[in-house]
């Protein structure tokens, strides 16, 4: 998924992001509000992270512009009060979650991975098609009874393809989702790593590239 983190502690801020990462997840980092709704006016998020208390544009307004701008984007929200009046506060202004701080990354992991699930349309928590079962949370891949190991990108190319259920997926979404704001548009990163995937998956080959279209799995 693509998923923006907001948090104005920065070592804070790029663990959640490299831990985020380590789920083959493609993230940005802003460190204000400001920041944040910048990077949400250009890109499209799956999932937001949002310290609430941010300096410039407080988390509470950055989360009404979310839903404001009928984004398909999840809010996880986070924040050092732990009261039940601030949590429901937070969800009365649209975040689908809220996580107190201090959290454990591995929950905070699990959460995103949840919204994730909850995007428009509905994702299924294992990914399945042509002989290929995708889990997500366990970051494991088959191909039959065949384990197949993958890279992070490999593996949130194949997530991208298998998330399309069939449909055509274009070289720019594949690199808006599964490399983050600073992934040159003129590379061939997406076609190189569909050659690998494409070499790890083995034959029959199950990735068909559409000339001038993208990529499917149909």
């Amino acid at each position: 998924m693509r998923i923006l983190v907001v948090e104005d502690e920065r070592l804070l801020a790029e663990a959640i992001a490299e831990w985020l990462r380590d789920d083959a997840h493609a993230v940005d980092v802003a460190l204000d509000g400001e920041a944040a709704l910048d990077r949400l006016g250009v890109n499209d998020y799956d999932v937001v992270v949002l310290d609430r208390d941010l300096p410039k544009v407080h988390g509470d307004e950055v989360c009404r512009e979310v839903v404001a701008s009928e984004s398909a984007a999840r809010v996880l929200m986070l924040t050092a009060a732990a009261e039940i009046g601030d949590r429901v506060n937070g969800l009365s202004l649209g975040a689908d979650d809220y996580l107190p701080k201090p959290f454990a990354f591995a929950e905070l992991a699990a959460r995103v991975q949840a919204l994730g699930r909850r995007a428009r349309p509905a994702v299924p928590p294992v990914l399945r098609r042509a002989g290929i079962v995708l889990d997500p949370a366990r970051r494991q891949v088959f191909r039959g009874d065949r384990y197949v190991l993958l890279s992070k990108k490999e593996f949130g190319l194949l997530t991208e393809l298998l998330r399309a259920d069939g449909a055509v997926v274009s070289a720019e979404h594949l690199l808006e989702k599964v490399w983050d704001e600073n992934a040159d548009p003129f590379t061939s990163a997406v076609r190189l790593t569909v050659l690998k995937l494409r070499r790890k998956l083995g034959e029959p080959a199950v990735i068909e590239t559409l000339p001038g279209e993208g990529y499917r799995i149909p």
